[in-house]
């Protein structure tokens, strides 16, 4: 495979969605070939999953199945989006991809670490991004960022404070030893923590967008 895998992670009212809209918009500027997806989604299949999962329509959602319904999300669009893109030598940026399982099911929910890995890379084939960006701001800043823009919390938001603390220490925790996911600090205007994205992008892989950066 010849493109490049990018994720951006974080806690809810990270500023997420915000940066891959505009990572997607700077790549397309720069005639970077590039598509945009999320998670849970990005598929057909993979949009009704993430209904099930967020809108707590249906009740409650064991932890185990809230799990496997992230992978099989995951499996989807593994197969039909990100391999296929990756192979044409485009770059793919994701909201979200397996980072949150293990930050969310495994340390948030308190699923066995180890299993988690084993099943998500199963659901993935063994493909893991060229690169995570985890956003991280204060639970609490998070949380007033989605109350001012007048969002109501989805299913998994509405757990509660005391979970997505260990969501964002988990997420801390997960970057100590891993050289592909690094932390960016989420505080600051929109165009300030995407100056800091494309800074580290520039710096990680300079031959994909080096040349086209400024």
């Amino acid at each position: 495979m010849s493109g490049r895998f990018i994720v951006i992670e974080g806690v809810e009212g990270a500023g997420k969605t915000t940066q891959v809209a505009r990572l997607t918009r700077w790549m397309g500027e720069r005639g970077i070939a590039h598509l945009s997806g999320r998670e849970p989604g990005g598929t057909k299949l993979g949009e009704r999953i993430r209904d099930i999962l967020l809108s707590g329509a249906d009740g409650a959602v064991p932890d185990r199945t809230e799990l496997l319904l992230m992978l099989a999300a995951r499996t989807v669009f593994v197969e039909q989006i990100v391999r296929p893109a990756l192979e044409r030598g485009l770059v793919v940026i994701s909201d979200r991809y397996d980072l949150s399982t293990l930050a969310y099911q495994a340390f948030g929910r308190g699923l066995d670490l180890a299993e988690v890995r084993r099943l998500n890379a199963f659901a993935t084939g063994g493909l893991r991004a060229d690169l995570s960006c985890v956003l991280d701001v204060d639970v609490d800043e998070g949380l007033a960022r989605g109350a001012a823009a007048g969002r109501s919390p989805d299913r998994i938001e509405a757990t509660g404070r005391a979970f997505l603390a260990r969501v964002r220490d988990a997420y801390l925790r997960l970057a100590e030893n891993d050289d592909a996911v690094v932390i960016v600090d989420g505080r600051g205007s929109p165009a300030d923590v995407q100056n800091r994205i494309v800074q580290i992008l520039v710096d990680r892989f300079p031959e994909t967008f080096g040349a086209s950066a400024g």
